[in-house]
């Protein structure tokens, strides 16, 4: 059978369920009522079964009708959503845009890639924060979201995609380690100064220090200096105050200028990852879609 043949009457049907008359459905399909009963009519013998049972009063799905009703819904969704794309592809990106980034990860690595976007797309109205709190996406109207962290589990009005993980090493100064002297295992690591970060409730991020088997061990340590924002504590690395555990990617033009070394690379290890969400009822919007395929396509974390 024709592919086309087999969607007609589904529509009539669909809306027949829905609407529970063939009255209520033909208002809405602004067609005659003896038209939808045909049309339906044709298709249960098609079909070979009946799809409602009828009655002077009451129009009911039979068990054979609800099963198929489910399928259609499905079907005519999916034709909607195809059809939706299509449309989208042809729209440039306009209006306004909420953006939730990670702040330091976001100013240095995300912004670069999304400002040449904004400046070619002129009628596109970004807000863009940069906060390294888990904002609830939907309750705050977020469009997209950046987020270093977090579980694997996501609600059902999310989208989300893994970019990767993060890795984590412990880092210097050249200064500190011609002072103090290196390290050369988590033991004599203790003896040195730490630089950590500090959380907003009082607390800091212990260090996570790899092992030869099993997971990493998360140790709290005492701290010489705890600082609340990551740049910040590369600056304080920098100026020769202690050693940190830092991602890579935070201290990569650092490290490439040698104001930063690594140090204990076999106590190197895989930090949290990096993940893209957005609503998914936002997903087909011009300008939503093509933030996500830029982003998913630039964005790289190690």
């Amino acid at each position: 059978m024709n592919p086309s043949e087999r969607l007609k009457g589904l529509e009539a049907f669909v809306f027949t369920a829905d609407a529970g008359s063939f009255t209520a459905a033909a208002e809405r399909l602004n067609l005659t009522n003896s038209a939808v009963g045909k049309s339906v009519a044709r298709l249960e013998a098609r079909l070979g079964v009946r799809l409602f049972e009828r009655s002077t009063r009451t129009l009911a799905l039979t068990d054979a009708g609800a099963a198929f009703y489910r399928t259609c819904v499905r079907v005519l969704a999916d034709l909607e959503e195809a059809e939706s794309v299509l449309a989208a592809q042809r729209l440039e990106p306009s209006g306004h845009l909420r953006l939730d980034l990670p702040a330091a990860f976001g100013r240095m690595k995300v912004l670069p890639i999304l400002l040449p976007f904004f400046e070619q797309h002129p009628s596109l109205c970004p807000h863009v924060s940069f906060t390294d709190r888990f904002v609830n996406i939907v309750d705050e109207g977020i469009d997209i979201a950046v987020r270093i962290g977090g579980g694997n589990i996501w609600p059902s009005a999310l989208g989300h995609r893994y970019l990767g993980n993060e890795r984590l090493s412990f880092c210097a100064s050249p200064g500190y380690l011609r002072r103090r002297g290196t390290p050369l295992s988590a033991a004599t690591l203790e003896l040195h100064d730490a630089v950590v970060y500090g959380r907003a409730d009082g607390g800091t991020t212990p260090w996570s220090i790899a092992q030869q088997a099993g997971p990493p061990e998360q140790r709290t340590v005492e701290a010489k200096m705890a600082l609340g924002n990551g740049e910040a504590v590369v600056s304080a690395v920098k100026a020769g105050c202690g050693i940190a555990q830092l991602a890579t990617w935070l201290v990569r033009d650092e490290l490439e200028a040698g104001t930063i070394v690594k140090i204990l690379p076999q106590l190197e290890v895989v930090g949290l990852p990096l993940n893209l969400v957005w609503q998914r009822n936002r997903q087909l919007s011009p300008k939503v879609d093509s933030i996500l395929k830029l982003l998913a396509a630039s964005l790289r974390i190690d």
